[in-house]
């Protein structure tokens, strides 16, 4: 390691399993952005479903070892490599594809995969944003091409994946029927823009 290099707290995976394989330690260096790349003081990291199937070992892409998990983040610009001309230090900014992982006090991202973070979105809600809502707004938008009137039904709507998908048909003049499994997520759903919702438990409920 390079004399004077700055470190930083960071989850790191040293091996797949289970939970308890994530370890917690403060000994990592802080990545230095390269060319088109920016360096993200991390506030808030979101958490999805594909990185626990990464971290057991069972998802069909498998990181190197050790690796830090995470891809969606949000926080401040903290350095910015040659030719990211697009930010500056102090930037609120979020993005979904980390290159060094989310689960630190610093992340790593390639710049054309970073956003400004508009004012009215705290840090969580952006870290809240990337896959989610992109997901959704490609199944919606460039997969259905939906247009409004039309009917949508949305299936497991009280998820991160789910509940974007009913504020962006919502936005678009769908109609939103959404399901869920819990009486407190059939009431999430309803506010976030499905006109009716359905238990998904019951027989029958299509």
């Amino acid at each position: 390691m390079a004399t004077g290099q700055k470190l930083m707290r960071a989850v790191r995976v040293f091996e797949f399993g289970g939970p308890e394989v994530l370890k917690l330690r403060s000994d990592i260096a802080v990545p230095i952005p390269k060319d088109h790349q920016v360096l993200i003081k991390v506030h808030a990291c979101g958490v999805n479903p594909v990185e626990t199937y990464i971290r057991s070992g069972t998802y069909s892409r498998k990181p190197l070892l050790p690796y830090t998990p995470g891809s969606d983040v949000a926080g401040v610009i903290e350095a910015v490599g040659d030719n990211a001309s697009a930010f500056k230090k102090g930037d609120r900014v979020f993005t979904s594809s980390t290159i060094s992982g989310g689960y630190a006090e610093y992340a790593l991202a390639a710049d054309h995969t970073v956003y400004k973070l508009p004012e009215k979105l705290d840090f969580k809600q952006g870290a809240a944003i990337g896959i989610p809502y992109f997901t959704a707004y490609r199944a919606l938008i460039h997969s259905a091409c939906v247009k409004a009137g039309e009917s949508v039904l949305v299936h497991g709507a009280s998820g991160g994946v789910g509940l974007a998908a009913c504020q962006i048909a919502r936005a678009y003049g769908l109609k939103i029927l959404g399901t869920a499994g819990t009486e407190e997520g059939q009431k999430i759903v309803l506010q976030n823009g499905a006109h009716e919702v359905f238990n998904h438990r019951e027989v029958n409920y299509i």
